[in-house]
């Protein structure tokens, strides 16, 4: 199994890290032709304007979206915003799951915070009963969800921080700054991957 982590920006180099200690072959992604071959795809954590300045650039909005529309894509952070349909702001969207999110929700990166959060669906991968230990630097907030999403995580304050939608993942914080690899073996399965 082939997964790509969009390269333009950001911490991809830690989501690679993580796939290749699961045995996955983890590929940079820049270009469109590059998303032929992969299962899925990994937009990281990083400046959401900026990556979408890139898309634009690198002639990859339109690809992504055919790609979201058939296979996994899982939007960390940054990546969140960029695949929502709405961030409240002018800027490049992917638009490919039905919510809607604010930008920088929790404040300056100087109010980055870690909790740990109930997972139920990591069950599916893990029997482990453990919460998830989540790191939130300038993170976004999942403001409100469309039907078809379903909802994964909450604060205890109900606030929304990570989604489904079919092969569609996001989280507000980055899985991939933890020792804990469930959501990325999650992430594998909404890719295809056999157990």
């Amino acid at each position: 199994m082939r997964i790509g982590v969009l390269a333009l920006q950001g911490d991809f180099h830690e989501h690679i890290a993580v796939l290749r200690r699961l045995g996955v072959e983890a590929v940079e992604v820049r270009l469109p032709d590059q998303l032929e071959t992969l299962a899925g795809i990994i937009i990281p954590g990083g400046e959401s304007t900026t990556i979408g300045k890139l898309a634009v650039d690198f002639q990859l909005m339109e690809p992504l979206r055919q790609f979201g529309k058939q296979k996994a894509i899982w939007g960390t952070c940054a990546g969140a915003i960029f695949l929502s349909k709405d961030a409240h702001r002018q800027q490049p969207l992917l638009g490919l799951m039905d919510i809607k999110v604010e930008r920088n929700a929790f404040g300056r990166q100087v109010e980055s915070f870690e909790v740990d959060l109930d997972v139920p669906a990591l069950k599916t991968v893990s029997p482990e009963d453990a919460p998830f230990h989540a790191v939130f630097i300038r993170a976004p907030l999942i403001s409100s969800v469309g039907s078809s999403v379903d909802v994964l995580a909450k604060l205890e304050n109900g606030k929304i921080v990570a989604a489904q939608q079919g092969k569609l993942l996001v989280t507000s914080f980055h899985p991939e700054l933890t020792t804990d690899d469930r959501f990325h073996r999650y992430f594998l399965r909404l890719a295809g991957a056999k157990e």
